[in-house]
């Protein structure tokens, strides 16, 4: 391909995108350019303060407690409050809580806190998610959220080279640094983010159902997505919790591990882009069933590698998994909420990422210690197996659904044809 197709490709990927979803984006890359609490936890508790391992994994379980509490309080602000107040909460909460904790001393005080950081990091999430659903157009959503996923990976892979050169000289610089970057992202969102919340009409709010968190957990079909979501993540959380000690037990060292953890960074960075150009037209059920058997049989390869090399290759697969589920089983997530319960959804969708990351070291634990890697492996590919044919179970017949999550019973997105029109506009995703 020459420099001339690929500046064309690019011009195409980040064309026709509102001004909102930038500032949006850049807010994105700026918190994530941050994550260094994320990242360093264990080793600040272990090598700087001298706690245990089982400490040290006791904080980061807290830590994702706190995301599981806050996902349900987070989706409720941001269809209540709106998107805009809930972000500016949310970070301004996150940067005080950080900075606070890189001062904590007391064990118990540690944890406490790494319980709040967790709680106001993850509240972010169902506002931003809600927000670019209202200011994208339905057709480019999938490019909207890849591109958004491109950015957190990208912060993501600068933050962890920084962060490690500053952590040998000052884990507090690293705290101070990361609430000084979600600070500014909160000074972003307010000074150019306006509120997307759609506003119900009083024939709207007459005509139509409100929508509550128990109209959520009736939704079947949306259910049975966070069911699969839950099933996927707890897959690609094998990469940082199962796979590490696996490679430990093999007698590879964390340098190798980091090496061959760096392939998923790069990867994402390098292809997620056009990647999202070939996936963005094509039929959401196939490429999340594609996406989920890759993920499980990838994880499962892992079973065979002895090498670095050939971790890193295994990593490949279950990487490209990674770039195609995320951003269209986001778009799956927006098609099935109604408008005006956007927060709501997004949020118990958010949750089942949290859950994942209490459950994922339990099981890599248990099944390393009382069975082996190998076993852990083969539970993903299960795992995989069992996630494939459920999207397509869930996905039969959307097309022909009236309005996004009528078949569960969820009220409609909005008044006359516009709720169909979207539909149809995403069906061709």
């Amino acid at each position: 391909m020459s420099v001339a197709s690929l500046r064309r490709a690019a011009r195409e990927t980040v064309s026709g995108l509102p001004r909102e979803f930038w500032w949006l984006w850049t807010s994105t890359l700026i918190n994530r350019l941050g994550a260094f609490v994320a990242t360093f936890m264990a080793l600040y508790l272990t090598l700087d303060r001298g706690y245990s391992a089982s400490y040290a994994g006791l904080v980061a379980s807290l830590h994702g407690l706190g995301g599981v509490v806050s996902s349900i309080g987070a989706g409720i602000m941001t269809d209540r409050l709106g998107r805009r107040p809930t972000l500016m909460i949310a970070q301004t909460s996150t940067a005080l809580s950080v900075a606070l904790l890189g001062f904590m001393t007391d064990p118990v005080a540690i944890a406490g806190v790494a319980f709040l950081v967790g709680m106001a990091s993850n509240a972010s999430r169902p506002a931003v998610q809600a927000m670019m659903a209202d200011i994208v157009k339905p057709e480019d959503r999938v490019r909207a959220f890849s591109l958004n996923y491109w950015a957190i990976n990208l912060g993501f892979a600068i933050s962890s080279m920084t962060a490690g050169f500053i952590a040998q000289y000052s884990y507090l610089a690293g705290f101070l640094g990361e609430a000084s970057l979600t600070l500014v992202c909160a000074v972003v969102v307010f000074l150019k983010l306006p509120e997307s919340r759609p506003e119900q009409t009083a024939v709207e709010k007459e005509s139509e159902p409100q929508v509550g968190m128990g109209t959520v957990l009736k939704d079947g079909r949306f259910m049975g997505v966070v069911g699969l979501s839950f099933l996927i993540s707890l897959i690609f959380q094998q990469g940082y919790v199962g796979l590490p000690v696996a490679m430990g037990t093999d007698g590879f060292s964390s340098a190798d591990f980091g090496l061959a953890i760096a392939v998923n960074g790069i990867l994402i960075v390098a292809v997620q882009i056009p990647v999202t150009r070939y996936i963005q037209h094509r039929d959401p059920r196939r490429l999340l069933i594609i996406s989920a058997l890759l993920a499980g049989y990838g994880f499962g390869l892992t079973a065979f590698a002895g090498s670095v090399a050939v971790y890193a290759l295994t990593i490949c697969v279950w990487t490209l998994a990674e770039i195609v589920n995320a951003p269209t089983q986001t778009g799956l997530v927006v098609r099935l909420s109604p408008v005006h319960g956007r927060g709501r959804y997004q949020g118990i969708y958010t949750m089942s990422w949290s859950v994942a990351a209490l459950v994922a070291p339990l099981m890599s634990g248990y099944v390393i210690d009382h069975f082996g890697a190998t076993w852990l492996w083969a539970a993903c590919a299960v795992l995989g197996s069992v996630a494939a044919p459920g999207y397509w179970v869930l996905m039969r017949g959307l097309a022909a659904d009236e309005v996004p999550g009528a078949s569960a019973g969820a009220p409609s997105a909005g008044a006359g044809d516009a709720p169909r029109t979207e539909l149809q506009a995403d069906s061709a995703v």
